[in-house]
C-alpha cells in the first residue's frame, strides 16, 4: 500500500469534510442540484476546470493529452429517501468515534469522496501514461436517464473505468444486468358461474411456472446463472368475473453469457403473454481477471467476485471495475454510516492500484 503520507492524510481530510457537506443537503434522484452545487465549489476551490450538464459534474487531470488513453472515475450524489426506521437525523453527519452517520455516507458518498481524493492526488501529475477523468453523477439510485448516461457521450473515449460502490474495496470484476418486463395474459371475459370465457389467470400461471422452472443453460463463472424472478401480478375486477387479462412483470438479472436481447427473445418464444422491456439500457459488465487494474488489486490481496446488484456500471461500454469503500448491507438502511478509516484505506488503495497502472 501507498505510505500514509502528509498528501494522503490531508486528502482524506478534505475528503471527510466534503462527505459531511453531503450529508446535510438532502440529494434525492432528480433533486441534486445543491450537492452538485458543492462538488462545483470542491473544484473551484481546488482550482479544478470542471464541466457541468444538469446535475452532473466531470474533469480532467491538468495536463490531458488526447493521445493517451482515458481512466474513469465514477460515482453518484444521489441518495434514496430515508426509511421511517431512521433513529438518527438522516440529515445531520454526526460522528461517533470513527463512525460518520448520515444519509448517503455509505451508499455512495464514501466512494464518491475517496474517488475525489484520488483525481485530484493525480491532477497535477505530469508522468501519466493515461488520462485520468472523474464524473461525479446524479440519479444513479434510480436508473435515471439524465445521470451518467448524459456525461459519456461528453467524455473521450474510456479505456476502462473505476465505479465506486460500497464493496469494502473488494474488486467487482462482473456485474449482473437488469431488465424489467412487463408481461400480459390474454383471455375471455365470462361469468364465473358458467362455463364461460378463457381465464387469463390460468394463462399467466401456465407462463409463471415456465418462468420458475426454465434456466438459462449458459453459466457466467463470475455471475453464476441468469435469475428470474415473478415481484408483480394484478388481474380481476370482480370475484364473478372470469378476467380477460393478467398482468405480471418479471425482474430478470442478465449476467455476461447473454445480451438482453437474447433473454426478451428466448422468454418470449417460451411463453404466451406478450412480453414488453421497460428498458435495455442496463447492460451486464465486466472487466478480464488479467486487466491491469484488477492485477494491482489481486496484488493488494483484494478478492474478485461478480455482483448480482445493478449500478451505473451497466451504463459503460467499456471495461470497469466496480469497487469502493464501505459495506453493502449498510446501503438504504436505517442509520447508515461508514467509517471513516475505510475513506482513508479507500483513498490509498485506489491510488496504489492506479499508480500501477497509469505511471507505467
Amino acid at each position: 500500500m501507498v505510505k500514509v503520507s502528509e498528501d494522503i492524510q490531508i486528502l482524506t481530510q478534505e475528503a471527510i469534510a466534503l462527505l459531511k457537506t453531503l450529508i446535510e443537503t438532502p440529494s434525492f434522484s432528480k433533486e441534486e442540484a445543491n450537492t452538485a452545487a458543492l462538488i462545483a465549489a470542491f473544484f473551484t476551490n481546488k482550482q479544478i476546470p470542471f464541466q457541468q450538464k444538469k446535475n452532473n459534474l466531470w474533469a480532467f487531470n491538468r495536463h490531458f493529452d488526447p493521445a493517451k488513453p482515458t481512466v474513469l472515475l465514477n460515482s453518484h450524489h444521489d441518495t434514496v429517501k430515508p426509511n421511517k426506521s431512521w433513529t438518527l437525523d438522516p440529515f445531520k453527519a454526526i460522528v461517533e468515534e470513527d463512525k460518520l452517520y448520515g444519509l448517503g455516507s455509505n451508499d455512495a458518498g464514501g466512494c464518491l469522496v475517496s474517488l475525489v481524493a484520488t483525481f485530484c492526488y493525480f491532477f497535477e501529475r505530469e508522468d501519466l501514461t493515461y488520462n485520468v477523468a472523474i464524473a461525479t453523477t446524479a440519479e444513479e439510485e434510480i436508473s435515471g436517464k439524465e445521470g451518467l448516461e448524459t456525461v459519456v457521450p461528453e467524455l473521450p473515449e474510456i479505456s476502462f473505468a473505476i465505479v465506486g460502490e460500497p464493496t469494502e474495496m473488494q474488486l467487482a470484476v462482473a456485474e449482473k444486468g437488469l431488465l424489467v418486463l412487463d408481461c400480459v395474459a390474454k383471455g375471455k371475459s365470462g361469468h364465473a358461474a358458467r362455463e364461460e370465457g378463457d381465464n387469463a389467470i390460468y394463462k399467466a400461471l401456465k407462463d409463471i411456472s415456465w418462468i420458475i422452472n426454465h434456466q438459462f443453460p449458459k453459466v457466467s463463472p463470475t455471475l453464476g446463472p441468469v435469475k428470474m424472478s415473478v415481484t408483480i401480478i394484478n388481474a380481476g375486477t370482480q370475484h364473478n368475473v372470469v378476467p380477460d387479462a393478467c398482468t405480471f412483470t418479471i425482474d430478470v438479472r442478465v449476467t455476461d453469457q447473454y445480451t438482453l436481447e437474447e433473454v426478451i427473445a428466448e422468454i418470449q418464444a417460451n411463453i404466451q403473454s406478450e412480453v414488453i422491456a421497460r428498458s435495455i439500457r442496463l447492460r451486464p459488465s465486466s472487466i478480464p481477471m488479467d486487466h491491469p487494474i484488477v492485477l494491482e488489486g489481486l496484488k493488494l490481496g483484494r478478492t474478485a467476485y461478480g455482483s448480482p446488484t445493478t449500478s451505473d456500471q451497466a451504463l459503460l461500454d467499456c471495461p470497469s471495475l466496480k469497487m469502493g469503500p464501505g459495506h453493502s448491507a449498510r446501503s438504504h438502511s436505517a442509520d447508515e454510516f461508514i467509517y471513516m478509516r475505510e475513506i482513508e484505506e479507500g483513498i490509498k488503495q485506489y491510488i496504489t492500484m492506479l499508480e500501477g497502472v497509469v505511471t507505467r
